[in-house]
């Protein structure tokens, strides 16, 4: 199964709450932090909700 390398790139201030949450569900705390997490469904969903917050790269 694929991985996706997720960065956050924006600050979470001023965000909705789920905005926030989401973030955090994807272990991401600050500007600049880096998770790689499966590609699954629950997972696209999730980084569609904060699109504008982040940054995906695929990695193989």
């Amino acid at each position: 199964m694929a991985t996706l390398k997720v960065t956050q790139t924006r600050s979470d201030i001023g965000s909705k709450q789920n905005q926030r949450d989401t973030l955090r569900s994807l272990g991401l705390r600050r500007i600049g932090a880096t998770v790689e997490v499966q590609d699954r469904p629950e997972i696209r969903g999730m980084i569609t909700t904060v699109t504008h917050l982040v940054t995906v790269e695929e990695v193989d």
